[in-house]
């Protein structure tokens, strides 16, 4: 992987600027408007605390134009005042004359939170730096600020507005977060012994970063779970069942069958396959039945890795130097067949450095508790999945073009 140059917040002065903020604070929220989830809150605290001396302005969105939580940043603001316990204040304006003079008031340390950037509709187009710096938006703003930085990582491979707009006229820089992912997914492609543990139901996306890790020397192996590995099996000859097959085909990943063929002919020796699996009985009673993968039964729907493929996934993940988790290796929603995922995650706490990608596998490690025995849980699903298939994010190369230019 080519290094990336980037500015962080060590190469500029902040004291006493303006410094336009572009954070991710999107979350999950309750019919009547509750956040549910305030993780990705916490994640940018120590971008906040850096700009202790500075006139910070935030950008943000909530969700997307058609679904029901796509609404103000009101919430986000008193939400972030409580996390960071410094006064912050919501102002409904992006960039109109409300936003303006709610920026050229602002003193050394205080906090605005500006409207929702998806409410203008140029935000979510899908356009170059330069392209975007000729927006009402960003030449309103820019005039109005000294520094722009990005540390939204969830959102950095989409080339937006306000994701990569202020990079083409502003000295910008990454934020602590945006720091802290870049270095800790590079990992995986610098340290020997590392471990990829791939699964979830987005087989395409997976075989994405196999083709990518697989011939690297450093990967010491490539674990599939869950749909992947049910693809997987199918790929090396293993009559995994109508239903099983079916559910691959409506899920459009029927071309996976021949990309996973041709990778086990290359990498065989790489990537490791599960040896027996948990279904679910025939009544669906939510009983776990296991199944050695050389005597499954074709009738039944496969929910999980069994045990003596846990047994041995574990050992591999307990003795990596890192370890790189993205995507659940069951139903973890139901109790039955939680039991890969959580055993997986919780072998990935012995390793020498542990990341877990973003998504329903982060959510899991907060529903174990064991966030603080996790190296890096990434913030970005799709961001995340991107950096270690090897595509550029435009979020990132925006950023090393600036450090180029400034």
């Amino acid at each position: 992987m080519a290094v990336i140059n980037y500015l962080t917040l060590d190469d500029v002065s902040t004291a006493g600027k303006t410094v336009l903020v572009r954070v991710d604070l999107n979350s999950p929220m309750s019919p009547d408007g509750l956040i549910l989830d305030d993780s990705r809150f916490k994640s940018h605290l120590p971008t906040l605390n850096d700009l202790i001396d500075s006139k910070v302005v935030l950008l943000a969105h909530q969700s997307r134009p058609g679904k029901r939580d796509f609404t103000t940043m009101k919430a986000h603001a008193q939400r972030l005042q409580r996390l960071c316990k410094r006064t912050v204040t919501y102002v409904d304006d992006i960039f109109g004359s409300h936003a303006i003079d709610a920026i050229e008031s602002m003193e050394n340390g205080d906090i605005i939170l500006l409207e929702n950037v998806r409410f203008y509709s140029e935000e979510s187009l899908s356009r170059s730096p330069a392209e975007h710096a000729n927006s009402i938006m960003v030449k309103s703003l820019s005039s109005h600020a000294d520094i722009f930085v990005n540390d939204a990582f969830a959102v950095s491979h989409r080339s937006h507005l306000s994701v990569v707009g202020f990079t083409a006229v502003l000295p910008s820089v990454a934020g602590r977060l945006m720091e802290k992912e870049i270095k800790s997914l590079s990992r995986g492609f610098s340290k020997e012994g590392t471990v990829f543990v791939l699964g979830g139901i987005k087989a395409n996306d997976s075989i994405d970063v196999i083709e990518n890790v697989a011939a690297r020397d450093e990967v010491e192996a490539i674990i599939v779970t869950g749909l992947v590995a049910n693809v997987f099996l199918a790929a090396n000859g293993i009559d995994i069942g109508r239903n099983n097959l079916d559910f691959i085909n409506s899920i459009g990943c029927a071309m996976e069958v021949d990309r996973a063929r041709k990778l086990l002919a290359k990498y065989g020796d790489k990537i490791k396959m599960p040896v027996d699996l948990a279904c679910a009985d025939r009544d669906d009673s939510g009983k776990r039945v296991e199944v050695s993968v050389s005597e499954l039964p074709t009738d039944l729907s496969i929910k999980d890795i069994g045990i003596d493929t846990i047994v041995s996934f574990s050992e591999i993940i307990s003795n990596a130097e890192t370890v790189i988790m993205n995507g659940p290796a069951g139903v973890f929603e139901k109790d039955a067949f939680a039991l890969g995922t959580r055993e997986l995650l919780l072998a990935a706490t012995k390793s020498k450095f542990s990341i877990v990608g973003g998504g329903h596998i982060a959510a899991e490690v907060h529903t174990l508790g064991i966030e603080s025995m996790i190296s890096h849980i990434s913030t970005g699903g799709g961001a995340c999945i991107d950096f270690l298939s090897g595509r550029t994010l435009p979020g990132i190369e925006a950023l090393t073009q600036a450090c180029k230019r400034f």
